[in-house]
């Protein structure tokens, strides 16, 4: 068990449709990053935000599954971000998260975001794994699941951070840094947020705005615009604390959803 956690967030102005560059645009970004224990990447971070499922999804260990391990052993550090999966003829947008020692566990985005017919396309996830490193329970969720209190809720305190890899655009970008805040205060946890940064071809400006926020829902680390590196470190002590001085989760609640909750393995 460690008491703290590195983070890195990439915020990433990606190529459209065009995993080999986005991928080795990534490389070049995680040669400036040392010592971190989670990298975290964008949403969709191989294609940008696309319903072109049939055309850009992949198996499990294809690809950038294989990249991805490759990249996790190489730096040391768990890397985090969604891709397109098909498996057993469904598309999922799905963020991996491989390990350093070659494992790659795996959340579907549950909720999809019909204003753009992402649940015309892809399946929608049905269970919340909580990740566990270094002693740190992480939970994942992907942008529009900000937006559901409920599937974020941190029943008797499960995890420590919860991690949103997004596409979130300009118009939006309000409540964006306003639930992210949200869900940390609810939920007394630290949460991290990375979302693109640039515009797409349909003309959708990304404005970044990733962040870090603490279990107070103080902002620890912020992005602006452009394209960036954001490193913040978390601190266990600080958050056990707090929940033993403020233990809002003996009160909260018990709200019950019927699809399961799953662990990974420590």
């Amino acid at each position: 068990m460690s008491d703290t956690l590195h983070l890195t967030l990439l915020q990433l102005n990606l190529h459209w449709h065009s995993p080999d560059a986005n991928r080795a645009h990534i490389e070049e970004q995680l040669r400036q990053v040392e010592g971190a224990d989670v990298v975290l990447l964008p949403e969709m971070f191989t294609t940008g935000f696309t319903m072109e499922a049939p055309t850009y999804a992949e198996p499990m260990n294809f690809h950038t599954c294989r990249w991805m391990r490759l990249m996790a052993a190489h730096t040391g550090a768990v890397i985090a971000g969604s891709i397109i999966v098909k498996e057993q003829k469904r598309y999922y947008n799905r963020l991996l998260w491989a390990t350093p020692d070659g494992e790659v566990l795996h959340y579907d985005k549950r909720h999809l975001f019909r204003m753009a017919g992402e649940h015309e396309v892809y399946t929608p996830g049905s269970f919340l794994p909580i990740f566990n490193l270094k002693g740190w329970r992480i939970a994942p969720f992907i942008c529009y699941d900000l937006r559901f209190p409920v599937w974020s809720y941190n029943r008797n305190a499960m995890y420590d951070l919860a991690i949103y890899v997004a596409n979130w655009p300009q118009p939006r970008i309000g409540a964006w840094n306003t639930l992210l805040a949200a869900r940390a205060i609810e939920n007394a946890a630290y949460v991290a947020g990375v979302n693109r940064s640039g515009i797409d071809p349909n003309g959708v400006f990304y404005p970044g705005h990733s962040a870090v926020y603490d279990f107070k829902g103080q902002v620890l680390a912020q992005a602006g615009e452009e394209e960036s590196i954001l490193r913040v470190t978390l601190t266990k002590a600080a958050l056990d604390d707090f929940r033993q001085k403020f233990p809002v989760h003996l009160d909260s609640d018990d709200y019950l959803i019927v699809d399961s909750v799953a662990q990974s393995k420590p």
